[in-house]
């Protein structure tokens, strides 16, 4: 019997201005594959206008933290449970988009632990240097049209491709059942691109951190 996967993470690639595929790409990873994570690897600031009308179509135009109580008083004092039980999902469904995050700036790298794997994420991978490279088994990157998984000795390069214009955008990491690495390709309509298998290769603990591209 086959087991569910113990880690979902996943990476959106630039949208070259297309809200429209970057929010379709992020309801699926969100909401069909339940990713516990997703990281946008554009350079520029489209994630964050999506999320903001998102959020605002979900539960109106003040969709802050601080104004659900404001929310809750409108809608459930004299709500009918069927009202409530729409308020309570759209709340739920905008708490998730918290999951969705950027890079710090088109010039950084972000490192993330994935099930013991060290993942160095960034928009263009000319900007790696051996600090990067020597600790990382895993090396995101959003700059190319087209989807790469490439292994290059120990290590393996992933870009999901553009999905703003390009042939898929969306890469979905996860662990099968021995612990392997899957990276799987999609598009924003939920099109399964290809699948691919990264045997499993750990290191010990290091400490989450991101790291600016530029020289101190």
């Amino acid at each position: 019997m086959l087991t569910s996967p113990r880690m979902r993470f996943a990476v959106l690639g630039p949208a070259n201005d297309d809200l429209v595929a970057l929010e379709k790409g992020a309801n699926l990873v969100l909401f069909e594959h339940e990713a516990e994570q997703v990281i946008y690897l554009g350079p520029d600031d489209a994630l964050d206008r999506v999320v903001r009308g998102w959020a605002a179509r979900l539960v109106g135009d003040d969709p802050s933290d601080e104004g659900i109580w404001d929310r809750a008083a409108r809608r459930c004092t004299e709500g009918t449970p069927d009202q409530i039980d729409r308020f309570i999902a759209a709340e739920r469904r905008r708490e998730r988009l918290k999951a969705l995050r950027c890079l710090p700036a088109a010039t950084s790298r972000t490192i993330e632990i994935l099930e013991g794997r060290v993942a160095v994420l960034l928009y263009d991978k000319a900007l790696l240097d051996e600090e990067d490279i020597l600790p990382a088994s895993l090396l995101i990157f959003g700059k190319s049209h087209a989807p790469v998984v490439r292994n290059v000795g120990s290590r393996t390069f992933i870009s999901p491709g553009e999905i703003g214009g390009g042939p898929a955008g969306i890469a979905l990491l996860s662990d099968d059942e021995n612990g392997d690495l899957i990276v799987s390709i999609y598009e924003p309509t939920g099109g399964l691109v290809e699948s691919h298998v990264v045997p499993t290769l750990r290191t010990g603990k290091f400490t989450v951190l991101d790291r600016t591209g530029e020289s101190s």
